[in-house]
């Protein structure tokens, strides 16, 4: 048997936050049809591409995505992903780690000393900050967050501070110098906050800074300024059998660098 928790919006679908599925021989792409062909139309529908799937607190993503296979007793966790749109924030969740996006307007005067206050009042998170340039969308994010989060649990970090390997992987680089030039907050600029932590420090913290966010996270697309930045060519998407060629692109040149 197979246990489903519903998190968010997942849980209207069913009106429950719990299921059992009486199958232990099915891949999360099975899963995810099969709970597709169980909700009643006057229902809201899953999107499998805006939703995350985690199992036994790790995200799939850092396994084998939709095709990796589970097993009997497997606790399986889907959550809704609130991609930009009308909202000043983005929130998911990565192996077992609340994460949350929020744009910050150019109005911030000195945006180091803004992350350094955080950072010093919100001790419990872990916050940075990325050029908004830099990031492509919400799924660009989680596979780099991912990443950096991966790394933390093997060891495998590019620096002691997971801030720290978070801008190095956003930016492509072992060089924590280059990384801080090319991706770091900067005066006059929009720049997009990397929060990660329990819901109630999130929460708290979101409310302290509310009024200096942007309504959108992600309201330009950026992908042709990433290419150029990181050499990306079109022969080197094609190559790549994804929907998101982009993002895997990105997220393989960030998983890539070793200490």
């Amino acid at each position: 048997m197979i246990i489903v928790k519903l998190l968010g919006g997942a849980r209207k679908s069913f009106l429950s936050d719990k299921l059992e599925i009486q199958n232990d021989t099915m891949t999360i792409s099975g899963l995810l049809d099969h709970l597709k062909s169980s909700i009643p139309q006057d229902r809201p529908q899953i999107d499998p591409a805006n939703i995350l799937v985690a199992i036994n607190g790790v995200d799939s993503s850092a396994l084998q995505g939709k095709e990796t296979m589970l097993k009997n007793g497997d606790i399986v966790s889907i959550i809704p992903l609130v991609h930009g749109g009308k909202s000043k924030r983005v929130q998911f969740s990565l192996m077992n780690t609340n994460v949350e996006l929020v744009r910050l307007k150019k109005t911030i005067k000195d945006p180091i000393r803004f992350l350094e206050l955080l950072r010093e009042k919100y001790p419990s998170l872990i916050i940075q900050g990325i050029h908004a340039l830099y990031i492509l969308n919400a799924e660009h994010a989680k596979k780099t967050i991912a990443i950096s989060l991966s790394a933390k649990k093997a060891d495998t970090m590019l620096s002691n501070k997971i801030e720290t390997d978070i801008l190095m992987r956003f930016a492509c680089t072992r060089q924590i110098s280059d990384a801080i030039s090319k991706v770091g907050v900067k005066i006059n600029a929009d720049f997009i906050l990397i929060l990660l932590g329990k819901k109630p420090s999130l929460e708290k913290l979101f409310c302290e800074i509310e009024d200096l966010l942007e309504n959108t996270v992600f309201s330009k697309n950026n992908s042709k300024l990433i290419k150029k930045e990181f050499g990306i060519t079109q022969k080197e998407l094609g190559c790549v059998m994804s929907k998101t060629p982009l993002e895997d692109l990105l997220a393989e040149r960030s998983a890539t660098l070793f200490h």
